[in-house]
């Protein structure tokens, strides 16, 4: 790769021009950064992602992780360098407290920074996430022993961290697990099953791994209320912080995916008795919190990786992206439509007006799904630092977009990285360019942490009627702002203004008629639908908060937004119409179909 994997002008016209995160340092939590910190930071992310995460990202891939007989796992050398420099330069740990050994970064910032690595080397990346995302959960609801004994060393790089929820014949459906922890009279556990798709299960790429296991207590209620939270060590920590023996976990096999191939997905044995700590079968596990209540406890975790994935689906969508874009303005083919002297040299293919839509249709896509993160990013850093009603607003938000800000970008940006390999024609689909790797490493994204139907069920059946449909009214009042605002700068402004104005109207009246069926069968058969409008909506909004910070900005980057933004409202906010008679209709087809009919 030696194009860069992402736009740092646009990330500082969004972090600086449109979401002003500098303000976030009249904030006690970050009183101590500025401007210059956080330039700091996003200079070294670059840095390290082009030097030591992107030139291995297509020799990971070619040379996935294999098991060797003794049951651990090998691969390429340069995936432990590039993270030991992640690591030695304090980036695991930059959004966590000072007390932690962190540098106490709005997350916003943290999601900026990681967004690098995620377009230099998904696989690579794809492992600090996963420990990220695992400390904030332990520092969250997890015991201070649990914290020293656990958090700490995957702050320093010395452990790392997995989620440990499906199992082979549960999968999504986490009401059917059945992996076991039964109590010791020690206070610990011992648990017994099988989980399925644990990325980062295994690997000898740090002293340790710690697993966060979902399994149910004999005696607990059925379903998900009988779901407890375990913190289950690959090795043993003694209670000096040094390793003990083996615990009983055990990798049964690797799973071979389509992308993302240098981060190990694995099947995992939880006391199947290869390994017997202190002489007894069972892996030993550290109950966290209460009994019962793991599934409110991992949502922690498991919402923070849903926005992870979708800036995963972004940075893979923009790298991609940029690389099109430098294609198309060298490679030449071709004439201009009105040139009919085959004599003529041949044009930049950036010239013809079907690459332009494919360009212009990526830029918007990859444009906006950034943006979108970013917001939401900066929500979690409001929820968690601002005031009173302020917090509370923005929690809200943000509860009511996390299933966008995973679906769309994982949607939208795969198409970006469609569109990349079509304007590379027939060089695009070969493994000379990277715009193919970008592709299949992206298509994991739509499922990773809860598919499309799922992101959907939740958006329809929960996140717009909660507390009355508080989140839906408040997300209309903010848009409403915007809306407002537009109407006030006039042009072109007010034009798009007007036409999210009426896609807003319609998705407030349609959300009321799908509930007044008294039917939830019906409501909910064409989620996903309503997920796929909902989400234009909100990205629409996104182009005209975009466009407004570009007001009375001149030279080729704002020209290039207003592009963008034009053809988000000419050609994509349309899309929303049909979609939404569709969802009127109460259509009954995906209820009346017979499966035998296929």
């Amino acid at each position: 790769m030696t194009t860069a994997p992402l736009s740092r002008r646009d990330l500082d016209f969004l972090l600086y021009e449109w979401l002003d995160v500098t303000s976030l340092t009249e904030r006690k939590r970050f009183a101590e950064h500025s401007r210059e910190t956080f330039d700091a930071v996003l200079d070294l992310s670059a840095d390290i992602a082009v030097k030591h995460f992107a030139p291995h990202n297509k020799k990971a891939d070619a040379n996935e992780p294999h098991m060797r007989a003794d049951g651990s796992v090998e691969m390429i050398p340069e995936v432990a360098e590039a993270l030991k420099v992640f690591a030695d330069a304090g980036l695991v740990a930059g959004q966590f407290d000072e007390s932690l050994g962190g540098m106490q970064l709005p997350a916003v910032l943290a999601r900026a920074s990681m967004a690098w690595f995620q377009a230099a080397n998904a696989s690579t990346s794809s492992y600090p996430f996963l420990s990220v995302g695992n400390a904030n959960l332990l520092v969250a609801h997890g015991s201070e022993q649990q914290i020293d004994t656990f958090v700490r060393p995957i702050l320093e790089g010395r452990f790392f961290g997995t989620m440990c929820l499906s199992e082979p014949q549960a999968g999504s459906s986490l009401a059917d697990i059945t992996t076991k922890a039964v109590r010791q009279d020690d206070g610990t556990y011992r648990l017994t099953g099988t989980k399925m798709w644990i990325s980062g299960g295994d690997h000898e790429l740090t002293e340790n791994i710690v697993h966060l296991v979902l399994a149910k207590v004999p005696g607990s209620p059925a379903g998900v209320k009988g779901i407890s939270l375990f913190v289950v060590p690959k090795k043993l920590v003694e209670e000096d912080g040094s390793l003990g023996e083996r615990n009983d976990v055990t990798l049964v096999g690797l799973n071979h995916k389509m992308g993302n191939r240098g981060t190990t997905n694995t099947l995992l044995n939880f006391g199947d008795g290869t390994h017997t700590p202190g002489g007894e079968a069972g892996a030993v596990g550290y109950l966290v919190g209460e009994e019962n209540k793991g599934l409110s406890y991992m949502f922690h975790m498991m919402n923070e990786a849903r926005i992870g994935v979708g800036f995963l689906a972004i940075s893979l969508g923009y790298a991609g992206y940029l690389q099109s874009v430098e294609y198309a303005a060298t490679r030449t083919q071709g004439r201009a439509a009105g040139d009919k002297d085959p004599s003529s040299a041949p044009v930049r293919i950036d010239r013809h007006a079907d690459v332009r839509r494919m360009l212009l249709a990526q830029k918007a896509y990859v444009e906006g799904a950034m943006a979108l993160g970013l917001y939401c990013a900066k929500l979690f850093d409001d929820q968690e630092t601002a005031e009173g009603e302020e917090a509370s607003r923005a929690a809200l938000l943000l509860d009511t977009l996390t299933p966008i800000v995973k679906s769309w970008p994982s949607q939208w940006c795969l198409e970006a990285n469609s569109l990349a390999i079509q304007v590379h024609g027939g060089y695009g689909y070969t493994r000379d360019y990277d715009v193919e790797q970008f592709y299949r490493d992206n298509r994991l994204n739509p499922i990773h942490e809860g598919t499309h139907g799922i992101q959907g069920l939740d958006l329809l059946g929960r996140k717009v009627t909660m507390g009355g449909g508080s989140g839906l009214a408040l997300l209309a009042e903010t848009m409403g702002a915007t809306i407002a605002r537009a109407n006030a700068v006039g042009g072109a402004a007010a034009e798009y203004a007007d036409l999210l104005g009426a896609v807003v109207g319609r998705v407030a009246a349609t959300t009321g008629k799908l509930w007044g069926t008294g039917d939830p069968e019906v409501a909910l058969a064409n989620s996903s639908t309503y997920l796929e409008v909902f989400g234009h909506m909100v990205v629409a909004w996104i182009w005209l908060e975009q466009l407004l910070a570009a007001e009375g900005s001149e030279g080729d980057f704002y020209d290039g937004k207003r592009a963008a933004a034009r053809y988000f409202f000419r050609y994509e906010l349309p899309r929303t119409g049909p979609q939404l008679d569709l969802l009127d209709s109460l259509d009954r087809t995906l209820l009346d179909v017979d499966p035998a009919w296929f």
